[in-house]
């Protein structure tokens, strides 16, 4: 019987790892350009900076349960995403947004107008209201719907329970 207390603080501790390998980690640092979270690797767009610094922000508590909970950007990364649009800019179409994982920190939108991640704008043709975001492919027809960022879609002024024509513009 004198092994059963060391199995006994194995299995214990065993336990707890795996707990806390269950824990959603918080991101803290900004992704490396052209990975995404958990990927390991480069992606098939041509990641910049700037999409790096759109999705950095910190993932939400387990524990969120309200917009103002769920969006975990700063002032700062929202004041750079509601700056002027670049020049060199294109139209790559218009596209139904509705809201995508409230858990998915940072500005983006996943849409089939795009093949491959790269950094964007979408535009609120209802109020002119604009945000930079990471643009990332979405399975579809060109013309099906796109899911937007909860971050994203409060900064261009829409309802987070709407189903608004958004415009989609790329670098």
């Amino acid at each position: 019987m004198p092994m059963t207390k060391p199995i006994l603080r194995l299995l214990g501790a065993l336990a707890l790892l795996a707990l806390a390998a269950c824990t959603p980690a918080t991101q803290t640092t900004p992704r490396t350009p052209g990975t995404t979270a958990g990927s390991g690797g480069a992606t098939a767009g041509t990641g910049t900076a700037a999409g790096s610094v759109l999705t950095a922000a910190a993932r939400p508590s387990p524990a969120a349960r309200t917009a103002a909970q769920f969006d975990t950007t700063t002032r700062e990364q929202k004041a750079a995403a509601a700056a002027p649009p670049a020049t060199g800019e294109r139209r790559i179409g218009t596209t139904i947004a509705s809201l995508g994982d409230p858990s998915q920190p940072g500005f983006w939108i996943k849409t089939p107008l795009v093949k491959s991640e790269a950094d964007g704008r979408i535009v609120n043709p209802a109020n002119g209201k604009s945000a930079k975001v990471r643009l990332i492919p979405l399975d579809g027809p060109a013309s099906g719907g796109s899911q937007v960022s909860l971050p994203a879609l409060q900064l261009i002024g829409v309802s987070l329970t709407d189903l608004p024509t958004i415009e989609v513009y790329g670098s």
